[in-house]
């Protein structure tokens, strides 16, 4: 067990200065003064913050790319990658390439960074409308598969297989009742693109045929600024938006958050994710390509920092990436602070750096330096 002591803690709501319990990777006590226990290891944390792990429900773990010729496909992620960003919890996808990248490796890969001691869990599906999954369909990978939360699919761009409403409908059908038999939330996940149509066919869903639209999660919904306006009607009527901060924006990702809180947009239906290891092109000044480089995934938090700095309170700024995401996953268990949650936490700095981290209540940083090692 591991007592954490004197830090100011975001649940993320404010509960200010107290200890933490944490054992059998649960918090299992939050007081205003833990006396010490036998065996229990004490970390004093005094002038520090202590926020939930961070969550990132949009990564390509097993790598992503490939629009150039097999020589830009990306590599895999790493687990030192996502601790040393804070990320406790993260969500794994295919995304155009549903040939050479396989849902059996990208499960290996999930199982494998469970076993490196983060969280890890997967969409099935990927950008096409056809069959891509590990059981018989969709509704059975969500039912057996217990690492499945949703399913992916895009619209809206070139790259898409073009679903009509009743393909899309079918296969939200599927994440519902998977979800339903398995106790998951089930979450259709929706790439967005660049077309015209943007997210036209969601409210024609939503309102047309009263799909509930908690088990529809669109991001990268600040592709463009036309996009990002109608995704906030759609957060207005009460969806969850995923703002992506690695690749595909038409601004800063925070200044979309605060535009979108202008408009009276709830702070918790906004999320980020990182889009993290898709392949991205490298230009010099005449535009012309000269190599490839991987969406970063430790934009997320930046984007959060830069919020802080704008005023944003630590409550609604540090939920963008852990209590919503939990709530838009379906994970009861993630992205807070409370008795019974798993032990996931980032400590920071007064400068918003991250100091230690734990995942299942066991360090994977400790004072700036990673306690966890990869595995090659």
């Amino acid at each position: 067990m591991i007592i954490l002591k004197n830090a100011n803690v975001y649940a993320p709501k404010p509960l200010g200065t107290k200890d933490l319990l944490l054992g059998s990777g649960k918090i299992l006590l939050i007081s205003d003064c833990i006396d010490s226990i036998p065996d229990a290891k004490i970390v004093d944390l005094q002038n520090k913050f202590i926020v939930p792990g961070f969550i990132d429900q949009h990564v390509h773990l097993t790598g992503a790319g490939g629009k150039h010729g097999f020589a830009s496909m990306t590599p895999e992620i790493k687990v030192t990658d996502l601790v040393k960003n804070g990320i406790t919890s993260v969500v794994g996808l295919l995304g155009t390439d549903g040939a050479t990248r396989s849902l059996k490796s990208l499960y290996a890969k999930v199982k494998a960074l469970n076993q490196e001691g983060v969280s890890a869990f997967m969409h099935t599906g990927y950008y096409g409308i056809d069959p891509v999954h590990l059981m018989k369909n969709v509704q059975e990978d969500l039912i057996y598969i217990d690492a499945v939360l949703g399913c992916k699919i895009a619209i809206s761009d070139v790259r898409s297989s073009y679903p009509s409403d009743r393909e899309l409908l079918r296969l939200l059908r599927h994440v519902k009742v998977g979800g339903m038999i398995a106790r998951k939330k089930g979450i259709l996940h929706v790439h967005l693109g660049n077309l015209e149509s943007k997210m036209d066919s969601l409210f024609r869903i939503v309102k047309d045929h009263q799909f509930p639209i908690e088990h529809i999660s669109p991001t990268h919904v600040g592709r463009t600024e036309d996009l990002f306006e109608q995704a906030i009607q759609f957060a207005k009527i009460g969806g969850i938006i995923d703002i992506t901060t690695g690749a595909s924006k038409y601004t800063e990702p925070y200044k979309s958050v605060i535009y979108a809180l202008e408009k009276e947009v709830a702070i918790d239906k906004l999320t980020f994710s990182s889009d993290g290891n898709a392949g991205l092109d490298k230009l010099d000044a005449q535009g012309n390509l000269i190599g490839f480089r991987c969406a970063p995934i430790s934009e997320s938090f930046i984007q959060v920092k830069h919020l802080l700095n704008e005023g944003i309170s630590m409550q609604d700024a540090i939920s963008i990436i852990t209590l919503n995401p939990a709530i838009n996953l379906g994970l009861n268990h993630k992205g807070r602070i409370e008795i019974g949650a798993d032990a996931d936490i980032c400590v920071l700095d007064n400068a918003y750096s991250i100091t230690d981290v734990f995942a299942h209540g066991s360090f994977m940083m400790h004072q700036g330096k990673l306690t966890v090692k990869n595995s090659f």
